[in-house]
């Protein structure tokens, strides 16, 4: 379906010679003939660009594009002025057209070329802008997030699917990195060029996710000033993920149902039905066949949405990539601070693998960020602010305890109670003398 264009002109005449040329250029094209009837459309209808007069009856073109990029700040605009009158055009491009055209038109490639232009401008920012969400997070680098031999077999399973249209269902605990390998299979797809937008289902109330999946029309609730796009029409020939598909309520899942067998769906208050072209990977950490077992979650949904699926595993069972994605967090987060940090002590590189990290990559990253603030040059096991429990001896065993503590003890007051030179003694972490010193209450 050809890009939408909106003129807005005055003279019928002209504006018909507009449109003619247009059309036949394969775009939809819709007219209004003063700046008051072109505003109306703007507001109650989604148009990848509009052109405009400066100078209209009723509403000038100047007021139509000020007060349309208040109600829709996105929207493409080009302007035309009147030979001789070049100081209007460049102050409707300050605020905010993206080009202008002099009328009387001698040459129609001219209005093709900068038509082409603007909209293909317009597509590049959306995609930059959709695959720039959650706040430009950068992510592990591909060969990192797959160490070991865990995530090579899902690797495998991701280059299979990833050609294919196929819904994929990511299982795992928080933090595993299931967006991660949303993005990775987008970009391994044929829908690779195209939008990866992603929405968290669990952040927003029903009604604002029915909106925000769906778009809405003008006036569907209080505070719909003007129509909004959904993010499966922005999605439309690329990939949506949906992140925790099991907190989306019943009623959303008939109408993301309909979105998958049919590849139609209708906005908020509208009544016209919309073709989208959208591959969909949802994530949960839930087990979603109990879900649908305790009537929380619609049987064919669930067989819709698990076409695939990807179980990842938690990080305390992908030791080898422990180090490494600590290394590259490092990176990440010393270099906007200006510092330095040349590593990991032994101390700390064994505390890291020894954690259990029930929080996964996610608190993986948090610790290293804490820590980076804190050192400077190496991290020690005291920037960690992790606590490893280590393996307690049996509580019967009464005379082993009682030789520990009195160990303890005589280490500590041997070195002034400094508790990492204590540990180096005595051969173990930091962190396990601060659990040891707690529990014997030293």
């Amino acid at each position: 379906m050809g890009k939408s264009i909106l003129i807005v002109e005055d003279d019928s005449l002209f504006r018909s010679f507009l449109s003619t040329i247009l059309k036949e250029e394969g775009y939809r094209v819709e007219e209004a003939r003063d700046g008051k009837e072109g505003l109306a459309k703007i507001l109650g209808g989604d148009f990848d660009l509009a052109i405009t007069d400066l100078k209209m009856p009723l509403l000038s073109g100047m007021d139509l594009l000020r007060e349309s990029k208040k109600a829709k700040p996105e929207s493409r605009w080009i302007v035309i002025t009147a030979f001789g009158s070049i100081d209007n055009a460049v102050e409707a491009m300050k605020g905010g057209a993206s080009d202008y055209l002099t009328k009387p038109l001698s040459n129609p490639d001219e209005l093709r070329l900068i038509v082409r232009r603007v909209l293909r401008e317009a597509d590049a920012d959306t995609t930059i802008s959709l695959l720039s969400e959650e706040l430009g997070k950068r992510f592990p680098p591909v060969e990192m997030i797959f160490l070991g031999e865990k995530m090579q077999k899902i690797f495998q399973l991701i280059k299979e699917v990833s050609p294919t249209s196929a819904s994929v269902l990511i299982s795992g605990a928080s933090g595993t990195g299931k967006e991660v390998i949303a993005r990775v299979i987008h970009q391994m797809s044929l829908r690779r060029e195209k939008a990866f937008i992603a929405v968290h289902c669990a952040a927003l109330t029903e009604t604002l996710l029915e909106s925000e999946l769906f778009g809405h029309e003008r006036g569907a609730f209080t505070g719909a000033v003007a129509s909004r796009k959904g993010r499966f029409e922005l999605a439309d020939g690329g990939t949506i993920f949906l992140d925790e598909i099991s907190e989306i309520p019943q009623s959303i899942q008939v109408k993301l149902l309909r979105v998958i067998q049919e590849k139609e769906l209708e906005r908020v208050g509208g009544t016209k039905t919309l073709s989208v072209d959208v591959r969909i990977i949802s994530a949960t950490n839930k087990d979603l066949k109990k879900e649908v077992s305790l009537g929380n979650f619609r049987e064919d949904l669930f067989y819709r949405l698990n076409v695939f699926p990807i179980e990842l595993p938690p990080l305390s069972e992908r030791s080898e990539a422990i180090l490494p994605l600590a290394d590259f967090f490092v990176r990440k987060f010393a270099l906007p601070l200006g510092k330095h940090i040349s590593g990991f002590t032994s101390a700390a590189q064994h505390a890291l693998k020894e954690y259990t990290w029930p929080g996964n990559i996610r608190e993986l990253q948090n610790v290293i960020e804490r820590a980076v603030i804190l050192a400077s040059g190496e991290i020690d096991e005291e920037h960690l602010n992790i606590e490893i429990i280590p393996e307690t001896v049996p509580a019967g065993n009464g005379l082993l305890q009682k030789l520990e503590r009195e160990t303890i003890q005589k280490t500590l007051a041997g070195v002034d109670g400094n508790r990492k030179e204590a540990a180096q003694i005595l051969g173990v972490s930091l962190r396990t003398l601060q659990y040891r010193i707690k529990e014997y209450g030293l």
